[in-house]
């Protein structure tokens, strides 16, 4: 019996059939892969290779050994703990500069002493009401220019008083003018017109009393005569002199005593 040639397929049918046998190795190795999909093995997992073993859910097989302490990603959810977030420490703000010291004012100089004082009367320098140097006025000043030599001179002082009789505005003019006349004449006689210092205290700065002594007016000759004292030219020299061993300084001069040390004219104020 003659066998029949065995058949064979065209060559085009043949790739069709090869066709499905490749379409199911490809699935085949894309569902390995898809398993392969999850984390690297991890102790409690059913591995292949290098990967964890998964079924038609994508589930990870597991052993008996798995516990949750072995949870690996993808399989399961890993619950890590978040680090608690480093603290910004902010330094320190700079203190504030402390503020500058306030200026010290410079202390006050001391005033320097007074080496000569002259109470001069004025009913010896002036005429009744005049503000202008009796002519014998000048022996006075000059005596007093003659003790200012040899010293040191700061400054002089001219303080020109009244009595009370009279208004007292009256009175505050007319010292003013007589403390002004007597240091014109200490210029002339060459003292420095910027050391001399004229004041005008009027009738404020009485030495006297003399109370219910009749009517306040110059026609009482018994109450200005009472008053003498209180019409003077203070003079007040300050700075310093040297003073031999065992000599006290002198603070007195030409006619210190109140009043001065000539006679005093009633009608004078």
């Amino acid at each position: 019996m003659k066998s029949e040639p065995q058949r064979k397929d065209p060559p085009g049918r043949q790739r069709r059939r090869a066709a499905p046998a490749l379409s199911r190795a490809a699935l085949a190795v894309s569902f390995m892969a898809l398993s392969g999909a999850a984390a690297a093995a991890a102790p409690g997992y059913v591995t292949s290779g290098p990967t964890a073993v998964t079924n038609a859910a994508g589930q990870c097989w597991t052993t008996s050994d798995w516990t949750p302490l072995n949870a690996a990603a993808p399989c399961h959810v890993v619950t890590r703990a978040s680090a608690a977030p480093v603290p910004v420490v902010r330094a320190a703000p700079e203190p504030a500069p402390a503020p500058a010291p306030a200026p010290q004012a410079a202390p006050l100089a001391a005033a320097p002493p007074v080496i000569q004082r002259f109470n001069l009367s004025s009913d010896v320098l002036f005429r009744f009401g005049s503000a202008e140097l009796r002519e014998g006025a000048t022996t006075e000043l000059d005596e007093l220019a003659r003790t200012m030599e040899g010293a040191q001179v700061d400054r002089i002082v001219a303080i020109g008083h009244t009595d009370r009789i009279a208004s007292q505005e009256y009175n505050e003019r007319l010292s003013q003018r007589r403390a002004e006349a007597v240091k014109e004449y200490l210029v002339k006689k060459g003292v420095d017109p910027q050391r001399i210092e004229v004041q005008a205290m009027g009738e404020s700065q009485p030495q006297t009393e003399c109370r219910g002594m009749g009517p306040e007016s110059g026609t009482n000759q018994k109450l200005v005569a009472c008053l003498a004292p209180d019409r003077r030219v203070e003079i007040q020299v300050l700075g310093h002199r040297e003073v031999a061993a065992g000599e006290a300084p002198s603070t007195s001069g030409a006619g210190n005593a109140a009043g001065g040390g000539s006679s005093a004219n009633p009608s004078s104020r």
